[in-house]
């Protein structure tokens, strides 16, 4: 199986090294020199780590395969996964995006949307959930706000605050030039 660690964000100085939006609760096992990782998009990879090391908050990974600014620029965005057979099925302490990606957002029994992605903060983590007109609306991954979530029958339930979705709508209405008086 695969397990996604890190999306991989901007390049870092002029030798190739990126900047890594870490994904794993042990990023010091899983990004050391010599560690083969499969990449999305299969163009960009398979990619060896040659360094790793923290700028403060920021993992900042080095590739065998990429020597130079320009390189790294390539990478942006993509997906870093290690091939495992380590998942605990009964861990219950949380879901990895690829469980989550796909399932439908309920309120109740109404499917408001599907979750596109999970990004994961330093404070909390946020779903990303697609509306049926194609929004995206961030929604806190909390309990209180995502009591429920139902891998085998496909869903996620929400009990959004109210003005949830359209403090989202309202937002997206502000950024149109048309709309200022």
């Amino acid at each position: 199986m695969q397990l996604q660690v890190a999306r991989i964000g901007k390049p870092h100085g002029i030798r190739g090294e990126v900047t890594v939006q870490v994904l794993t609760d042990a990023p010091g096992d899983r990004f050391v020199p010599g560690t083969e990782f499969v990449v999305e998009p299969a163009s960009a990879g398979p990619l060896t780590v040659s360094s790793a090391r923290w700028n403060k908050d920021i993992l900042l990974l080095g590739f065998e395969e990429i020597e130079t600014r320009n390189d790294a620029e390539t990478l942006r965005g993509a997906k870093l996964f290690i091939e495992t057979e380590e998942l605990d099925e009964d861990d219950d302490e949380g879901w990895y995006e690829h469980e989550l990606v796909g399932l439908e957002a309920r309120v109740g029994s109404q499917v408001v949307g599907k979750v596109a992605a999970l990004n994961t903060m330093p404070v909390q983590d946020l779903l990303v959930v697609t509306t049926p007109g194609g929004e995206e609306i961030l929604i806190p991954f909390v309990e209180q706000i995502v009591p429920e979530v139902n891998i085998e029958e496909g869903f996620v339930l929400l009990t959004p605050p109210d003005g949830l979705f359209e403090l989202n709508a309202d937002q997206d209405a502000g950024t149109d030039p048309e709309s200022k008086a």
